[in-house]
């Protein structure tokens, strides 16, 4: 009797959404293309160029991308002709022998990642490394996979965001697997044809999947978790005119001596607006084997160095309004040592965004953001880097919230 009871009971409105998925979904899978793993009706094989690259790419994926609906790995491998695709766990992959050549490199972000763009038709790697999976998995790969950490990193600086509409990547900077391989062959070879054609076939693939009816239902949406406004200064969003990012060096003796103490002996910064940087020895002090290491500089560097001709030169590159962006309160406070009266500043470090890094460059990680490009020398142009791109990351929409 309870049996029959239930079974009689009318379906709910959630009842019947379920059972109306469930047909959707085992439907799909009897009239799916296992090429580009689209359904039968949305499949766009036959748009796919053949191109001849002549860069090889590896593409390491992780094993739970490999039947993804939207996963673009397999797309790459049916357009590239010299192509692989290693699919399995962190693990295995790591016990491979994997088919490397001699000049090969790593598609990863990160402070020792050199821009593709920036090398010489010489220093082109004639192997790409690309790794397939979530930002978690690509870490995973690169901690746990040995003959990855070997191999010299390279990264991209992609001049449009995104268009992967369907998957939602982790910053705006990032890009999918299709897009970051012709990203790179565009710079590696931008003579080979049929880069674009993939593109295209990209992109009808997502707007043929955002026009589908059932779009509302079949796309996985993911919820963010909460979390406290990331108090982004106003003057970071509205006064991009009158942002200078600044870093500054000072001596292991000030340092040791105490904050109060220290004393500036290099300075960098950059205009975010126009770009233009500046650079300056500002005093030879302790100029000792260790610190210049440390700095990453040489002794010549700090030739005719001089607190009257810094600040003379520092007076000259700003304006009177201008507003110092820095990532510590300490680097701000720096040319008030030398007599030089402390302009308006901002601290990158009092914004609330991953509270959990200790390091700036630990919060460009965190939130998955690619350096700059390095523009002024040593240890000082690298630090500087990091910091006009964490106040450009800022900069995006949303971030204030």
């Amino acid at each position: 009797m309870l049996r029959r009871h239930l079974s009689a009971a009318p379906l709910n409105k959630r009842d019947k959404g379920n059972m109306r998925l469930r047909n959707e979904r085992q439907q799909d899978v009897r009239e799916r293309c296992y090429t580009c793993f689209r359904p039968r009706s949305a499949c766009f094989c036959a748009q796919i160029p053949d191109i001849d690259n002549r860069t090889e790419i590896l593409i390491l994926q992780h094993v739970k991308e490999r039947f993804h609906a939207f996963n673009t790995a397999r797309i790459v491998k049916a357009a590239l002709r010299n192509s692989q695709l290693l699919v399995d766990q962190t693990p295995l992959l790591a016990q491979r022998k994997l088919p490397l050549c001699e000049s090969t490199g790593v598609l990863y972000p990160g402070d020792e990642a050199t821009l593709l763009n920036d090398l010489a038709p010489s220093q082109r790697p004639r192997q790409l490394v690309i790794l397939d999976g979530t930002w978690h998995h690509a870490q995973t790969f690169m901690k746990q996979i040995p003959v990855l950490q070997t191999l010299p990193r390279f990264c991209l600086q992609p001049e449009t965001p995104s268009t992967y509409r369907i998957r939602r990547e982790p910053t705006e900077s990032a890009l999918s697997t299709l897009e970051a391989t012709v990203a790179a062959l565009r710079f590696l070879e931008p003579d080979t044809a049929g880069l674009d054609d993939l593109i295209a076939a990209f992109d009808t693939m997502i707007d043929t999947q955002l026009q589908h009816p059932r779009q509302s239902v079949r796309v996985r949406q993911r919820r963010e978790s909460w979390r406290p406004a990331a108090n982004v200064p106003g003057s970071i969003l509205n006064d991009h005119d009158r942002l200078v990012v600044v870093y500054g060096e000072a001596s292991f003796g000030g340092q040791q001596a105490g904050a109060a103490d220290r004393q500036p002996v290099y300075w960098v910064a950059q205009r975010l607006a126009t770009g233009d940087v500046f650079e300056c020895p500002v005093q030879a002090t302790d100029l000792n084997t260790d610190f210049l290491s440390h700095m990453e500089l040489t002794a010549d560097q700090f030739a005719g160095a001089g607190v009257a001709a810094f600040c003379e030169k520092w007076q000259a590159f700003t304006r009177p309004n201008d507003i110092l962006v820095a990532y510590n309160e300490s680097t701000l406070r720096l040319l008030s040592t030398i007599g030089l009266s402390p302009a308006r500043g901002i601290s990158l470090k009092s914004v609330n965004l991953t509270p959990q890094a200790k390091t700036l460059e630990d919060v460009l990680k965190a939130v998955c953001v690619t350096p700059s490009a390095v523009r002024c020398s040593g240890r000082p142009g690298k630090r500087l880097a990091n910091a006009v791109a964490l106040t450009e990351y800022l900069r995006q929409p949303g971030r204030a919230r």
